[in-house]
């Protein structure tokens, strides 16, 4: 088990496995030769959909956690692709997506749900992505958070 994986063990978060493709793109694309951009993922943890938008049926405190849970799944991706989360030097640069009513203002605070968990495995020096946290009026299947994020490997 990688030092990455003790650490979500520690936090009693397990990497689940990598979430099916919703289209035509590759999950994962390595581009020059330490960088790997990682498509959407949503916060499903194992295929049954979750839905809605914060501000009606979503919480804050709910989309905070399924920005986690879309960085869990962003990360099982990238093990997928580089065999070891070991093999990352740093997270650099993460979108999170929030499908909210026009009302909700608090996409930043969403967004750390994701963003906090790449310190807690990274630390802040070097788990502190650059971030933006976008406002939506729909994301694919009506999910309410979905997270991309670019990564420097070893």
């Amino acid at each position: 088990m990688s030092k990455i994986e003790e650490k979500l063990q520690a936090l009693g978060l397990t990497l689940p496995q990598p979430p099916a493709k919703g289209g035509l793109y590759t999950p994962a694309k390595r581009f020059g030769e330490k960088l790997l951009y990682v498509s959407g993922c949503g916060p499903s943890l194992d295929g049954t959909p979750i839905v809605g938008k914060l501000g009606e049926e979503v919480t804050q405190e709910q989309g905070y956690d399924y920005a986690r849970d879309s960085m869990l799944n962003v990360l099982a991706v990238v093990k997928a692709a580089v065999g070891d989360l070991d093999l990352v030097k740093c997270p650099v640069k993460v979108t999170c997506f929030v499908a909210s009513t026009p009302d909700f203002y608090a996409q930043p605070q969403v967004a750390n749900g994701g963003t906090q968990l790449l310190i807690d495995l990274w630390g802040q020096e070097e788990g502190a992505p650059s971030r933006s946290a976008i406002g939506m009026s729909v994301l694919p299947g009506n999910m309410p958070v979905e997270t991309e994020a670019l990564f420097e490997l070893k």
